[in-house]
């Protein structure tokens, strides 16, 4: 099982990144998928899930409405698009699956909103 993610990187307060994880090892249109972020000595906090049918649902406030997650069940990725990013969403974010009731983590990568 591997979850390796991409698209972090160093950004303006108010710019985009999109994220992308791909998976591979298990059944992915069948997991659960959930973008964590964990921001400098702060502990984890997850921004969005993705349901095996598609649904979405975030969690913060402080996200929805910037945030948006989406699946690609035929090529096993998902993608976080992040919009109007502030300073406070700084932080390494991880994808998470949840399959026949095992958690599975990718390495994350790294966000930071910084002017």
């Amino acid at each position: 099982v591997q979850l390796v993610e991409s698209g972090g990187g160093v950004v303006r307060p108010g710019g985009s990144l999109r994220l992308s994880c791909v998976a591979s090892g298990f059944d992915f249109k069948s997991a659960t998928i959930s973008w964590v972020r964990r921001a400098p000595g702060k502990g984890p906090e997850r921004v969005s899930r993705l349901s095996p049918s598609g649904g979405a649902t975030y969690s913060t406030n402080f996200v929805r409405g910037r945030f948006a997650l989406s699946r690609d069940n035929a090529k096993s990725m998902v993608y976080l698009q992040m919009n109007s990013l502030e300073l406070e969403d700084t932080a390494v974010y991880y994808c998470r699956a949840v399959y026949a009731g095992n958690a599975f983590w990718g390495q994350g990568t790294p966000v930071t909103v910084s002017s």
